[in-house]
């Protein structure tokens, strides 16, 4: 299964996110992660969101730059060593990263590790073949969000 995540090219400037945040707002869409990383006066805002494709559209009907690409969304445990049997995996099977960021399902149980590779059929059989669930943008839009206790 694949993910699609959307990189936002924009001036590192302030107001940029806030256009972005601003109009998958107003166009109903809601944000499942991001990272943002800036080089040189421009950056790259990565967005996992629950309808790719209408945040898509409507965020290059604002006039921005926009690029979807499929990633791999694996489901690891939230635990020492989960992301490090995933990357050795990885490792072993000579895929390399190339951009990845994560977030926690559930503390102490799940967690979630988005990944860029550079093989992404290869990787699907790898992950596949070792157990590891993936998440399609279907699956990834049906998260429930985490409730945390108070005491």
């Amino acid at each position: 299964m694949v993910a699609y995540q959307l990189s936002v090219f924009a001036e590192n400037k302030p107001g940029r996110l806030a256009k972005v945040t601003g109009i998958l707002k107003k166009g109903k869409i809601n944000i499942r992660a991001i990272t943002i990383s800036t080089s040189d006066g421009f950056g790259v805002i990565n967005l996992i969101v629950d309808d790719p494709e209408r945040a898509r559209s409507i965020l290059e009907d604002e006039g921005l730059t926009v690029s979807m690409k499929e990633v791999v969304a694996v489901v690891i445990e939230d635990k020492p060593g989960g992301l490090d049997k995933l990357i050795q995996l990885l490792f072993d099977e000579d895929i390399n990263v190339e951009n990845a960021y994560g977030f926690v399902l559930e503390s102490r149980e799940k967690a979630v590790f988005v990944v860029d590779v550079n093989q992404l059929e290869k990787t699907q059989k790898v992950l596949e073949d070792a157990g590891l669930k993936t998440l399609d943008a279907q699956a990834l839009s049906a998260i429930e969000p985490f409730h945390y206790m108070k005491y």
